[in-house]
């Protein structure tokens, strides 16, 4: 990820930003925190579920997030590369400029500039170059010499054509990360108005079970992980055991869903992309009746959600806003699919 993003968040690093944009959903939260937010007709239990089902809306939008965010990271990098690219083309061409500048020179000193380079060192000399009949009139090393100036400026006017491009695609991305952001925040605020809307008991029901001791280990069984890495990678999600989720997080204080897995493998030393439908394919897929310790599991058709299996049935995931990482059965919801790294 690069470190310099220049959304309305300009020069903060990610993890600064996290908690910057984790606020900004906390006090959209806020803002919508009426009591009155369920319909006078739901139950408890229809307002629970309308709930989690804002919950995974919110999270596929934060996958969204996620995607676009690290689409601008690349998006930016390219941009600076292409900018730094034309400054040096830019250089180059002045300094050949400045070289036929002084061969002009000398030949006026000896009795005359040639009529061919005063046309040259003019505001249009592609269009004397593109004359073949001018080049007659152009000594070899002169010809040789505007001819190389002539493609590296026709070169210069491509590269800050493909720039200008890139920054234009970098300013629509950057107008996606900002919609996903909204989309989070709006699901998020609305969850938390039916939450509030529940009574303190039901609530207090609703809390226990998001955190109903998934925390502590269950019996894992005796399977080992497919690999070194996978081993190193089970250490590192059990490390994040408790920590909260924070929608558009990669650690190491907070997680969403594909965070806690990119993280939990950057901490063996392997990169993976950064949303979960990447993450699908980043290895091996496997039937999930093989599945080792260490390999991602990925949830729902759309692979909206991800979670690394631990053994005998278990994964370690981040759930969603307010439940921490924690163990759940692999069983939890429709597996997808199952992916070794």
């Amino acid at each position: 990820m690069g470190s310099h993003r220049r959304l309305a968040l300009s020069g903060l690093d990610r993890s600064t930003r996290v908690t910057v944009l984790s606020a900004a959903a906390a006090t959209a939260a806020a803002a919508f925190a009426a009591p009155a937010g369920a319909a006078p007709q739901d139950t408890p239990a229809t307002t629970k579920a309308k709930v989690d089902r804002l919950f995974e809306q919110a999270e596929k939008a934060t996958e969204a997030y996620n995607k676009a965010d690290e689409r601008a990271d690349t998006l930016r990098e390219q941009v600076e590369r292409a900018k730094d690219s034309v400054a040096r083309g830019q250089e180059r061409i002045n300094t050949m400029r400045g070289a036929l500048g002084s061969l002009a020179g000398a030949q006026y000193r000896s009795g005359g500039i040639d009529p061919s380079l005063a046309l040259l060192l003019s505001s249009d000399p592609d269009g004397y170059l593109d004359s073949a009949a001018a080049l007659d009139r152009v000594s070899a090393r002169q010809a040789g010499e505007l001819t190389d100036l002539q493609k590296a400026q026709r070169s210069l006017a491509q590269e800050r054509t493909e720039a200008g491009r890139k920054l234009s695609e970098l300013e629509k991305s950057r107008t996606a990360v900002a919609r996903h952001k909204r989309s989070v925040e709006h699901k998020l605020a609305k969850a938390r108005q039916l939450l509030n809307s529940l009574s303190s008991q039901d609530r207090e029901k609703y809390d226990r079970a998001s955190r109903s001791g998934r925390d502590e280990m269950p019996d894992l069984g005796s399977a080992g992980p497919s690999s070194s890495r996978a081993a190193a990678a089970i250490a590192a999600a059990r490390s994040a055991i408790g920590k909260p989720y924070v929608w558009g997080a990669n650690g190491p204080s907070g997680f969403d869903c594909s965070g806690l897995t990119q993280w939990s493998y950057a901490q063996a030393g392997v990169g993976l992309p950064r949303t979960s439908q990447a993450q699908r394919y980043a290895g091996r897929q496997v039937p999930l009746a093989q599945a080792q310790p260490g390999d991602l599991v990925a949830y729902r058709d759309d692979a909206s959600h991800i979670g690394m299996y631990m053994g005998n049935g278990q994964v370690v995931h981040a759930p969603y806003p307010g439940a921490p990482v924690r163990y759940d059965p692999v069983g939890m919801m429709p597996v997808s699919s199952v992916t070794r790294i």
